[in-house]
């Protein structure tokens, strides 16, 4: 089974994955931010760096998927494949910091790579408001990440919105403003028996 995460930058998705992958003995998949080469030197100067950082997420995010789709495991996902085409490159597109070509041939590469997968047998959405993820994004401390803009994480945002909307597989979504998972137990207990509900049908008594 395929649970993903999905979430703007600083809702809290790693914390989340760590979290259900110990809660329900699920394998945890995280996104390989640390290691990604270019992501630095994206944060500072996005128009050069932006297709090759877009195409380092999607070469390992499908790699991903194709080892999932082959696994008996049940994995829960840190990010996923559809917000790298459907929210990263076409913000990143719209600012100007994508050409019109590399953004063409960017898509034509995820369009015949998600031709060959399936669907998460679940998506957990995490809502987050600018001012969250702000704060959230400053509690980490990641150096690479004190650069980024405000009007980046709107556009992300907005994507994300447009995305979640037209979104046709299993869906939780959960309010990031006000369930605060990582560090409320009650909380976290709403968000999974909502997993609980949409999986088995049923509440855990």
């Amino acid at each position: 089974m395929h649970i993903a995460i999905a979430g703007n930058i600083g809702s809290g998705k790693t914390t989340l994955t760590r979290m259900l992958a110990h809660r329900y003995g699920w394998t945890p998949r995280y996104e390989p931010v640390d290691n990604n080469p270019y992501l630095a030197d994206f944060y500072a100067d996005m128009e050069r760096w932006a297709f090759n950082t877009q195409i380092y997420f999607l070469n390992k995010r499908f790699r991903e998927v194709v080892e999932i789709s082959r696994s008996d495991e049940t994995i829960i996902q840190d990010r996923t494949i559809f917000e790298d085409a459907r929210i990263f490159a076409p913000n990143l597109h719209d600012q100007g910091k994508l050409s019109d070509r590399d953004f063409d041939n960017y898509t034509d590469l995820f369009d015949l790579m998600i031709s060959l997968v399936k669907l998460p047998d679940l998506m957990i959405y995490i809502r987050s408001s600018i001012p969250t993820l702000v704060e959230q994004i400053q509690k980490r401390g990641r150096d690479f990440e004190q650069s980024i803009r405000i009007d980046y994480l709107e556009g992300l945002s907005r994507r994300y919105e447009e995305w979640i909307a037209t979104y046709e597989g299993p869906l939780i979504i959960v309010d990031g403003d006000n369930i605060k998972f990582g560090n409320n137990e009650a909380d976290f207990r709403k968000v999974t028996d909502m997993i609980d509900a949409k999986l088995y049908g049923l509440f855990p008594i």
